[in-house]
């Protein structure tokens, strides 16, 4: 029964359904959230066997850019609802052009980081 699975496994299973019919592309709305960080990787490790497996693409969407730094080879920004970014995660990562983007990433808790408080992200 679906209310005796764990957060983990609905997420395989819903997988599974999604792929059951070979899509070329297939769209992943926030497929880590609320799962641990154990579950997570491997969700993802499955959505990218997945992938290569049926020689298509995933769109995945999520607002953890931790996420699309393991999992993505591109990454595309939305602030307000538009697109004000896009290009190789390595690139955007590296030199945002956007204000948003740049934002976003030196919002992001690093491990070096000195405990404070995060920066805050107006709009």
């Amino acid at each position: 029964f679906p209310h005796e699975l764990s957060g983990g496994m609905r997420q395989r299973v819903m997988i599974a359904m999604a792929v059951a019919l070979e899509p070329k592309v297939l769209i992943a709305d926030e497929p880590p959230t609320a799962l641990d960080v154990t579950v997570q990787a491997q969700v993802l490790e499955t959505l990218a066997r997945i992938s290569g497996d049926l020689n298509g693409s995933i769109l995945l969407i999520t607002h953890d850019f931790g996420v699309v730094a393991s999992a993505a080879d591109r990454v595309m920004v939305m602030y307000a609802g538009k697109l004000v970014e896009q290009g190789p995660v390595v690139d955007v990562y590296r030199r945002p052009r956007h204000p948003y983007t740049a934002g976003l990433l030196a919002a992001m808790p690093r491990i070096d980081d000195v405990p404070g408080d995060l920066l805050r992200i107006a709009g």
